[in-house]
């Protein structure tokens, strides 16, 4: 029965073996008779049912044949004919024809039923029914920024924009990131157009719609190092172990580097997604000395290719110190982290141009890596490092007699572009930058620029790890396994690949020339996380993965679910829903927060887990009920009804997709 107009509508069908053909024959117009009340057509006899009661029915049922896909002729189109009855029952004596049916183009499971039936459900309900589609064509994620206003809110109708730029930082990001440059200016720019400082969703959807991607991922926990706050917490304990260390001497054969404070300490990471910490005397700038010999390396293989560098330099350890005039068996400096090696390296950067240009050139490669962060030259040291030079000058004669050199060199001028790059300024933060974008493959994390070849790269960090390290490589690489490279001013540039660069800095050195609180914060660092290129990520058990989610996430998750639907909070609901948490998680006794909702009686949270999560309707806890049990239960009619209704529509076979579906979500959008 479906009204239209003042009068009911009947259709009256048996529910026979000859369904089917009936169906069908109403579906293409092909009935050819009057459905009055008093008569019937070929076996249908007299069934009052409301229509889409009946063709959802019909059409649930498996069906012997397809559905004609062909249009009726008009005239038979104007024959189907429905009989009306007056509220009272009687038959008024007149006939409403409809020619509305149309033969279906396909049937499609279960959302070709729709088509094909009347609404009969009242004059107001078509209007809720396209409420109701437009919100489910939306689904529960209008946008990635709604998503974002959502979780940092928390239930509020505004957000102050003190709390987004704290919690944008607990996340590891800076305000200062290059990819946050527009979503910065813009909040800049909307903040002069408010009086309390806040923003609500449609100026916040504004300021971040430039970044969106990048500060979703970061909100969501979707970086390398999803937790890193706790991360930070441990990288500053590890740094206070190291800072009570005492021993080592600054180093003095140059005036410059004996003026530094042998006090002075300092650790800073960047992730390759970006993420950054810094703690101690992280801006004060340093000579990169012999840490700058894997960048000029990377820079002539990026240039030049493995085969063509490797003409002129070995791939071995020497086991001899770093300034030692020796050669291997061909002639060939040992590698490139020994200073006959890095000479010779030097001489395969921008072959045939001046210094100056070499230098320019060398500068920018720097400065890409370092994400255009602080880059520097110290004159002084470069003076006082060509006045001391003499050992570096014997090598240089050595390796010209030897003839390592590309014809047509220039030793003496060399050497002076060998001085100027290891008197190349940095900072700690800048040269994590260029640690995490040797860690990132030779993209710089922060600019997203590909700097390096991944040969490069991949040559690079296998230098580092076999010979990084002068005399003390190999015990690096057996305690701490990780590619690295030390310099006598004090520096200890780590890499982890694919996961983050470290810059550790401290004046004092040990005997080989590494920084003793350096040294200790990377053997401390290992043995606290499982960056250990040959640890077992499945097994070591007793070591941290900090790339790993925490272990209480979930339970933490249940937790505030189902307390959400206990206290009737929507909000906190659609937070949880829009950030792809699964709606449907158990806690110990089975429950699901439908369960709890329809405990309490909340018939929005209940409309809101059906309907806009799509979650199944009847789970069972562990004593077999069912939310609609406890809704009866506790008296809760209302939830009754809504439960009763949804139950009718749930298909469970269809569950597991849209789970699926709904996990996916936002995956699928970044």
């Amino acid at each position: 029965m479906f009204v239209y107009g003042q009068r009911r509508w009947e259709l009256k069908i048996r529910h026979t073996n000859r369904h089917e053909q009936c169906l069908t024959a109403l579906l293409t117009n092909q009935v050819h008779h009057s459905l009055h009340p008093d008569s019937s057509v070929d076996g249908i006899d007299m069934l009052h049912l409301r229509s889409t009661v009946a063709l959802n029915e019909l059409l649930q049922t498996q069906l012997k044949r397809p559905f004609a896909r062909r249009a009726a002729p008009a005239a038979a189109a104007a024959a189907a004919c429905f009989g009306t009855v007056a509220p009272d029952g009687r038959s008024p004596g007149r006939w409403r024809s409809f020619a509305a049916w149309r033969a279906p183009q396909q049937v499609v499971g279960k959302q070709g039923a729709r088509g094909f039936c009347s609404k009969g459900d009242g004059p107001n309900d078509a209007a809720k029914d396209s409420a109701a589609e437009k919100r489910r064509k939306a689904g529960i994620l209008p946008s990635l920024e709604d998503l974002l206003f959502y979780t940092i809110a928390e239930g509020q109708e505004k957000i102050p924009a003190h709390k987004f730029t704290t919690a944008l930082k607990a996340t590891g990001l800076r305000t200062g990131d290059p990819r946050l440059k527009e979503c910065m200016e813009m909040l800049k720019v909307t903040l002069k157009t408010t009086s309390d400082g806040a923003l609500d969703r449609h100026l916040f959807k504004k300021c971040v719609q430039s970044n969106i991607v990048l500060l979703t991922q970061a909100f969501r926990k979707k970086f390398v190092i999803p937790d890193f706050q706790p991360f930070c917490a441990h990288i500053d304990e590890l740094y206070e172990n190291a800072k009570n260390m005492s021993g080592g001497q600054v180093a003095d054969y140059i005036p410059q580097l004996a003026r530094f404070s042998p006090d002075l300490w300092a650790v800073a990471l960047c992730t390759v997604d970006g993420q950054r910490h810094t703690v101690g005397d992280t801006k004060v700038p340093f000579c990169l000395q012999s840490c700058v010999k894997p960048l000029k390396y990377a820079i002539a293989v990026h240039d030049h290719g493995t085969e063509y560098v490797h003409r002129f330099i070995g791939k071995e350890p020497s086991g001899l110190r770093f300034n030692k005039l020796f050669l291997n068996e061909d002639d060939k400096p040992h590698n490139p982290m020994v200073n006959a090696g890095a000479i010779v390296c030097t001489s395969l950067i921008k072959q045939g141009a001046s210094n100056a240009e070499k230098f320019d050139y060398v500068m920018n490669f720097m400065n890409k890596l370092a994400g255009n962060e602080y880059v520097g030259f110290s004159n002084a040291t470069f003076q006082s490092e060509r006045e001391s030079g003499d050992r570096n000058f014997a090598i240089g004669y050595y390796l010209k007699e030897k003839k390592c050199f590309p014809e047509g060199t220039d030793m003496t001028s060399i050497l002076d572009f060998y001085f100027q790059l290891c008197s190349i300024e940095v900072t700690c933060e800048s040269a994590s930058v260029m640690a995490a974008t040797l860690a990132n493959g030779g993209f710089c994390p922060i600019t997203g620029e590909r700097v390096l070849s991944p040969e490069s790269v991949r040559d690079t960090l296998s230098l580092m790890h076999s010979c990084g390290m002068y005399d003390f490589s190999g015990q690096f690489a057996f305690h701490v396994g990780l590619p690295a490279k030390s310099g006598v001013a004090g520096g200890i540039l780590l890499v982890v690949p694919n996961v983050m660069g470290i810059m550790c800095w401290s004046p004092p050195l040990d005997k080989l020339g590494n920084s003793v609180r350096g040294i200790q914060f990377c053997t401390d660092l290992v043995s606290l996380c499982n960056f250990h290129n040959y640890d077992n990520l499945r097994h070591f058990a007793k070591k941290l993965d900090p790339r790993r989610e925490g272990g209480d996430q979930r339970v933490k998750s249940v937790i505030n679910l189902l307390f959400a639907a206990y206290t009737g909070d929507v909000s906190a609901l659609r937070r949880f829903a829009l950030s792809s948490m699964d709606m449907e998680q158990r806690d110990y006794d089975s429950r699901t927060a439908l369960h709890v909702a329809a405990a309490e009686g909340h018939t929005e949270v209940v409309r809101f887990l059906l309907e806009a999560c799509k979650v199944n309707p009847v789970p069972k806890d562990r004593w077999g009920n069912t939310p609609m049990d406890e809704a009866v239960h506790f008296g809760h009619h209302d939830v009754v009804m809504i439960l009763r209704d949804y139950h009718n529509q749930y298909s469970p076979q269809e569950s597991p997709a849209d789970k699926q579906n709904a996990e996916n979500n936002l995956d699928g959008m970044l």
